[in-house]
């Protein structure tokens, strides 16, 4: 079986299913930085990434994984939309 070729952007699966993007190469270092799609930031080691059996996948339709945004967030994020913004300083330094 090939090995994916690790490219800055892409996803890829680990054997139980755990999906991640990798974020940076390090050519120099001779490592690879991947973020999962919890947020958890990982390094690898070209050797080990060339030993593995990791699969290209397809990047999650879900964007919050890494975001830790709450169902409660985009709540607020909706109602605060719905405002009349038609002098944004009117709304500065409000509480609520």
């Amino acid at each position: 079986m090939a090995v994916a070729i690790p490219i800055i952007g892409d996803w890829y699966q680990k054997t139980n299913g755990q999906l991640f993007e990798i974020v940076a190469i390090d050519d120099e270092d001779g490592t690879i930085e991947i973020q999962f799609f919890d947020g958890t930031v990982a390094e690898v080691d070209l050797e080990v990434w060339h030993q593995s059996l990791f699969q290209p996948a397809e990047a999650p339709e879900d964007y919050s994984g890494s975001l830790d945004i709450e169902p409660e967030d985009c709540a607020e994020i909706e109602r605060v939309g719905k405002k009349d913004w038609a002098d944004p300083l009117d709304y500065l330094d409000q509480a609520e």
